[in-house]
């Protein structure tokens, strides 16, 4: 069997659809091609067409015509050359003649921008007897690998987070056993824990003259190609984000979950532009996540509100309410953004 070809061009300029083609009738095709069989094709949306030995369409179906957006039956008589860039089209021509060549069908990759987009076609081509000569046509058909390429990536990403998963959970088992984990490391803490971490946090900070920072999170709707997240699935949506608070804090950092959908972090000792970049790789992780859940892999992205003391703010009523402010505004323009809390010019500057 003969190499693959991979192949990527550039698509004509856009032409009406192909909506009716022209009818088929079992006289005009080879012998073993049945008009049933191109039906069902035509019917399962694949790609066909018949090209003659000098690389003319004798047939190309409505699947075909959208595809390089062509009007109804605009492809007989024409060539890869008529449609292509010469170079694109020469590389479509011998893996023409190279499956023409053999007597079995031939695979091959394409990759195609169509439509905004890049397509990763599988073709199959196999020569078949020309009914009104001794020589052979070439049959050959196109099936749009995307969607099933895509689910594989999907399901390895969620095999992976769900193997991080048990790993996480088997150093959880391992700690408690041991006698516990760190809180700020380990665990999310209740809002009333998550407040007296603060004011320790506040007090330090004035004494030692140094930073911290702080930021509110909320999960946003389902983004765009997610499934809608029921009741269960927003917990296990919770769940993963909680995860993921666990492995971006270190042991002198605390997250928790407050009231609602809202989650928290405070990151001890770290300057705004620090806890900024950490933040939004924290915005990376959760809207790469996939959440597996009855079945469905389930997206989401997240909205933060992040401020900085003593910059934005030199109280904890302060920097709170600086943060939660900046949270609304993240979520007022859309979500899945980082949004900085306006910086307070008069507040005093730590050491």
């Amino acid at each position: 069997m003969p190499p693959n070809f991979v192949l990527s061009f550039d698509l004509p300029r856009p032409r009406p659809p192909c909506m009716n083609p022209t009818p088929l009738t079992e006289a005009t095709w080879p012998p073993g091609v049945t008009v049933a069989l191109l039906a069902a094709l035509d019917a399962q949306g694949v790609i066909w067409w018949l090209k003659s030995p000098d690389g003319r369409y004798r047939h190309l179906n409505v699947a075909g015509h959208a595809l390089f957006e062509l009007a109804c039956d605009m492809a007989g008589g024409l060539s890869d050359a008529d449609l292509l860039p010469p170079v694109q089209a020469a590389a479509l021509r011998a893996a023409d003649l190279a499956a023409l060549a053999q007597v079995h069908p031939v695979q091959a990759e394409h990759q195609i921008d169509a439509g905004g987009q890049r397509r990763a076609l599988s073709a199959w081509r196999v020569a078949v007897q020309d009914p009104s000569s001794s020589g052979a046509l070439l049959l050959g058909l196109w099936f749009d690998a995307g969607p099933l390429r895509q689910c594989g990536i999907d399901l390895r990403v969620v095999l992976d987070q769900l193997e991080q998963q048990q790993r996480t959970n088997e150093e959880l088992r391992a700690e408690l056993e041991a006698g516990g984990a760190a809180p700020g490391r380990h665990r999310l803490l209740p809002h009333e824990q998550f407040d007296e971490s603060l004011r320790r946090e506040v007090d330090r900070a004035q004494r030692e003259q140094r930073d911290f920072a702080l930021a509110f999170i909320g999960v946003d709707a389902p983004p765009p190609g997610s499934p809608a997240h029921a009741a269960g699935g927003r917990e296990s949506v919770h769940q993963a984000l909680a995860e993921l608070l666990r492995n971006n804090t270190r042991a002198m950092d605390a997250a928790a979950r407050l009231d609602g959908e809202r989650f928290a972090v405070l990151l001890s000792g770290v300057g705004l532009a620090t806890a900024y970049t950490r933040m939004e790789g924290l915005r990376r992780q959760c809207a790469a996540r996939r959440v597996a859940r009855g079945g469905e892999a389930l997206r989401f992205t997240i909205s933060m509100g992040l401020a900085s003391f003593p910059h934005t703010a030199p109280s904890q009523a302060g920097v709170v309410a600086a943060a939660e402010a900046a949270l609304a505004l993240a979520q007022q323009r859309g979500g899945n953004r980082v949004t900085l809390a306006a910086m307070a010019f008069d507040a005093p500057a730590a050491a």
